[in-house]
């Protein structure tokens, strides 16, 4: 069930894309991200490690690793509901792209992820969550 919404996600996600570099970034992040979150939805540990960036592999060292950690400690991650880019913020060296998740009990998160450019490939370096403000 989560696919169908994924893939609405990257489609509309390449649909929105202009031809300028900034648009092409924007694209490429968040299909980065779309398919990581895709491939813990499907339980594919290879998968979701290959988006991973070299920082992140030499930390927890396997993908089974990698995968038990976001599943224990990133729920939202793991089992994202919705899906909702907001904004993204260049920081030099990476990229911090801003996705509002829900997360499998209806919670609202915001997650900061901070992408790094490597080889011509965006890999997810990290991910902080924190709660999302609803406002009124």
């Amino acid at each position: 069930w989560l696919i169908p919404v994924l893939l609405t996600f990257m489609g509309l996600a390449i649909l929105g894309a202009s031809p300028s570099v900034a648009s092409d970034k924007d694209a490429e992040i968040r299909d980065t991200i779309l398919r990581q979150i895709e491939a813990f939805a499907n339980n594919d540990e290879e998968q979701a490690w290959a988006h991973a960036s070299e920082g992140i592999k030499r930390r927890f060292g396997s993908s089974q690793v990698f995968v038990d950690m976001v599943r224990e400690a990133y729920p939202a991650v793991h089992n994202a509901t919705a899906i909702e880019f907001t904004q993204r913020v260049p920081h030099g060296a990476f990229e911090i792209q801003v996705v509002r998740l829900q997360g499998p009990e209806g919670k609202r998160w915001d997650a900061y992820y901070r992408m790094v450019l490597t080889e011509g490939a965006w890999k997810v370096a990290g991910v902080r969550l924190q709660p999302a403000e609803l406002g009124i």
